[in-house]
């Protein structure tokens, strides 16, 4: 399934900083990024599960936000993409 994580987590102290790169590896680890704080992932039902647990143990839910979608099948009906940035094609060939 396709999953779009999206999140703004308060960099006003340092514990906000650490926070903020501890859930942006978090995402590296599982997805691409698409934007700043904007990521897309490919996971099973698993994985997925396993991610936003472990994202909700590193948010502070009094001054963070966190937002998970799940995009629909086909995504190609449900993902329209402009400007330069073109994501990967987890379905398509590895190499070109």
């Amino acid at each position: 399934m396709l999953v779009i994580v999206t999140y703004d987590v308060s960099t006003e102290t340092r514990e906000g900083r650490r926070r903020l790169r501890r859930v942006a590896k978090l995402c590296e680890g599982v997805g691409q990024r698409v934007q700043k704080s904007v990521f897309e992932c490919q996971v099973d039902l698993l994985r997925f599960e396993e991610l936003e647990r472990r994202l909700l143990e590193e948010i502070n839910k009094e001054e963070d936000n966190l937002r998970i979608y799940r995009i629909t099948e086909p995504t190609r009906l449900h993902v329209r993409e402009y400007g330069c940035f073109r994501a990967l094609d987890f379905e398509g060939p590895l190499l070109a």
